[in-house]
């Protein structure tokens, strides 16, 4: 063994020279460092003696560290690793000391990962456990959910079911009560009246005295006369009415459209009938989804909207009145002549239909109130004085009002032309009162802040369906309170009829709408604007397209409309360019401009654009709305429920109604110093049997719009020009006839153009009745100043209704 072999001594430097060491023996510390042998021991050819056993040492060595995680031996030495020399050059060989620690540490740093793991392993099933914890308690919740619901909707059905027979019980129960409570009177009130009778019977025959009671029964003899009761016999459709004081003969109730037959007339009894139970006798009257309700001589379908109703959903022999939204039974003429059938929304009218009158008109002139003291106000409001023309059937005029007296629908007209210096614009418009219900505001104009004073015209219209006693009035206002009527404004005294009003009757078939515009949430240029129906008289003829931007109609006709927007506008470019109206008819999906209107632009100013004029549409068409700006304007487009922005419109059938539109010539246009000066025309629609534009070879060619039937006319008259003039006026004059003089029908004026305007514009609207050969013509008329340019497209129009009297 090695442990026998001596090693030689040797020098220091001998022993320190590491050059005798190869491989990895150079790594080992010096003094395990096996050292060279010399002797007879040694390999031959190598200078590295035997291996030996150093198995003390290496324990010796490994002791010296202690976080090796080694337990020393029993004897106290430190246990490590055991190394032997029983090795063959070549097959192993001795770790390096970094080389065991850094094992040494691996191994020690794994289980510390291993129980970091652990630890994780568990915090995750905790909170795997929390989870399958919560989602039972929320599929808990969930089910219980689930029960209120089941629970809540077998208690509607309950109820539905109780509220059934809770309403049929009230139905016979209250008839039957009702008819005992009738029969027990009249039992009881006969039984007193024959006690009193013979009481002054007995009373008159014991002191001889003629003074006998009348107020006694009606017995009827043998012969049928009457004994006591009724002083004369009632005829064979009447009864005695007990109830007078005296009793008196009354027609016998008929059964009205709805109700049946319970008992017939009788001398002393009236018919009484009872209401027909439409929902009981037909289950699926409106149908098996829907809730039908039982009304007074008619049904209601409940769910089902007014336009599906309009259809004809209410069946045979029913109509849909739209005033109570309930199917009501048409009426039965019983043998008397139909003179109008029962139509899907209307009632049957019986007798012999006569001709009435379509159409009328009637006009006024408008002036403000006389100041009462030097500090009214017009901030709450004011209302226009009327000074009507003439009385007529049709209404009837007050000073701040008038009273309609009749049914039917109005379209009204009225120019305002003044100059103010109140500190924010001025508001014109028309109010409608009914006999019961709450004021509303059909329609509003603003009158801009001027800069300096002058007179602006502005024209306001409205439609709206009325009843007799609906009132209408006209009432100018203020935002503020800093306003005064007395040193604030001056009206300008306009000539002709500056109110005017157009009433058609319903037997025209005409439909009447308003349409409210909603306020535009952001400052933009060009918009569209959106509708909310405020009302219609036939939902099923006019309504709304489906994004609600345009009126849809669904049968061909002639449409007078007028839409007036409320704006605010920032920018030079506003004033310079100003805003464009437009409106359109879309055919089969087209858009086709028919008519325009122009404002002048204002800067940092309220102020509104109309436009108002009448087309042609056909089923299916569609009459949609644009208002353009110039890019770099930003434009507050405001809406509300007074009036400031609103669409009114009536359709009415080609029957009985025609339309004509004409712009000016381009050839003959007014310039320079214009003094009273007809405009001639060029017409854009076709002629038509009831109105043209007199031609050449005619009198007054391309001038005159000449009638050729008898009828009732509505004028809108938009113009488009620039001018210095201090004030321009458009007049609207019928011609003399032989000779005659001329007669003013409605004029109205415009002051200034704004500072940096281009243009201006001015109109004017008004209805009047004709005759076959009456004739009219517009003027034109600068004071103080010159026409420079009048376009003759894209804001120059007129259009011209004509209704049949």
């Amino acid at each position: 063994m090695c442990a026998d072999c001596v090693t030689p001594q040797r020098p220091d430097h001998v022993m320190n020279d590491t050059r005798e060491c190869k491989g990895f023996d150079c790594r080992l510390p010096l003094r395990i460092r096996p050292r060279p042998c010399v002797g007879d021991g040694c390999v031959l050819g190598t200078s590295q003696p035997p291996l030996i056993h150093v198995a003390d040492r290496a324990a010796q060595f490994l002791g010296e560290f202690p976080d090796t995680g080694y337990p020393a031996s029993e004897s106290g030495a430190p246990l490590g690793v055991q190394l032997t020399c029983d090795i063959k050059p070549g097959e192993n060989e001795v770790p390096a000391e970094d080389a065991l620690i850094l094992h040494l540490q691996l191994a020690k740093g794994q289980e510390k990962l291993v129980e970091a793991l652990r630890a994780q392993q568990v915090v995750i099933r905790d909170l795997q456990q929390r989870l399958v914890e919560q989602q039972g308690a929320l599929l808990s919740q969930q089910r219980e959910i689930l029960d209120h619901q089941r629970r809540m909707f077998e208690q509607m059905d309950v109820v539905k079911a109780q509220y059934g027979l809770l309403s049929e019980t009230v139905k016979q129960f209250s008839f039957q009560g009702l008819q005992g409570e009738l029969q027990s009177y009249f039992e009881s009130h006969l039984a007193g009246l024959q006690n009193q009778a013979r009481s002054h019977l007995q009373k008159s025959y014991a002191v001889h005295k003629v003074d006998v009671d009348t107020k006694v029964v009606n017995v009827v003899g043998d012969a049928g006369h009457p004994v006591l009761g009724c002083q004369i016999a009632c005829g064979p459709e009447e009864y005695c009415d007990f109830q007078k004081d005296p009793p008196q003969c009354e027609r016998c109730t008929m059964c009205p459209p709805g109700f049946f037959l319970v008992s017939q007339c009788s001398p002393t009894a009236d018919r009484m009938c009872q209401d027909r139970d439409e929902c009981l006798e037909l289950p699926s009257l409106c149908g098996e989804r829907v809730k039908c309700l039982n009304t007074p001589g008619g049904f209601r379908c409940l769910g089902i909207s007014e336009t599906e109703m309009s259809t004809g959903l209410c069946g045979h022999e029913y109509f849909y009145n739209q005033e109570l939204q309930e199917c009501q039974a048409c009426s039965d003429c019983d043998g008397e002549p139909v003179g109008i059938p029962c139509t899907f929304t209307g009632d049957a009218v019986c007798g012999t239909v006569t001709e009435n009158e379509l159409s009328q008109s009637w006009t006024a002139s408008i002036v403000i109130p006389p100041t009462k003291s030097k500090s009214t106000s017009i901030y709450p409001g004011l209302q226009l004085n009327i000074r009507g023309r003439e009385e007529n059937n049709l209404l009837t005029s007050h000073d701040d009002y008038l009273n309609i007296q009749q049914h039917g629908l109005v379209w009204i007209d009225y120019n305002f032309a003044l100059k103010h210096s109140c500190r924010n614009f001025l508001q014109v418009g028309v109010r409608i009162n009914g006999s019961e219900e709450e004021g509303r505001d059909l329609s509003g104009v603003r009158i801009e802040q001027p800069e300096r004073k002058f007179f602006q015209g502005v024209t306001v219209s409205a439609a709206v369906e009325v009843e007799p006693n609906h009132t209408l009035s006209l009432v100018l206002k203020s935002p503020n309170q800093y306003c005064n009527q007395s040193k604030d404004i001056q009206a300008y005294e306009l000539g002709g009829a500056s109110f005017s009003l157009l009433w058609l009757s319903h037997d025209t078939g005409a439909v009447a709408m308003t349409a409210q515009m909603s306020t535009a949430a952001h400052y933009q240029s060009n918009y569209r604007p959106t509708f909310r129906i405020a009302t219609v008289s036939d939902p099923y003829i006019v309504t709304l397209t489906h994004d609600s931007r345009g009126v849809r109609f669904m049968e061909s006709g002639v449409v007078k409309f007028v839409l007036q927007q409320a704006i605010y506008s920032m920018g030079h470019s506003c004033v310079r360019e100003g805003f464009s109206l437009i409106a359109y008819v879309n055919r089969n999906g087209t858009n086709q401009e028919v008519l325009r209107s122009f404002k002048s632009g204002v800067n940092y100013r309220d102020t509104s654009i109309t436009l108002s004029g009448a087309t042609r549409v056909d089923s299916e068409d569609w009459l949609n709305f644009e208002i353009v700006a110039p890019s770099q304007c930003n434009v507050r487009y405001f809406g509300d429920s007074s009036g400031i922005s609103m669409l009114s419109l009536i359709w009415i059938p080609t029957a009985v109604s025609s339309m004509f539109t004409a712009t000016v010539l381009r050839t003959a246009l007014p310039s320079g110093a214009v003094r009273n000066k007809p405009l001639l025309f060029r017409q854009m629609s076709p002629n038509t049997d009831q109105m043209r534009l007199a031609g050449s070879g005619e009198p007054h060619a391309q001038r005159n719009f000449v009638f050729s039937e008898p009828g009732t006319v509505s004028v809108a008259l938009n113009l488009k020009l620039i001018h210095s003039c201090n004030v321009v006026k458009l007049t609207l004059y019928r011609q003399g006839t032989d000779g005659g003089q001329e007669t003013s029908l409605a004029q109205q004026v415009g002051g200034h153009m704004p500072e940096g305007s281009e243009w201006a514009s001015v109109g004017l609207r008004t209805s009047f009745e004709v005759q076959n050969g009456t004739a009219v013509y517009v003027s034109l008329d600068c004071i103080r100043g010159r026409i420079n340019q009048i376009t003759h497209e894209g804001g120059t129009n007129i259009s011209i209704l004509w209704l049949a009297s």
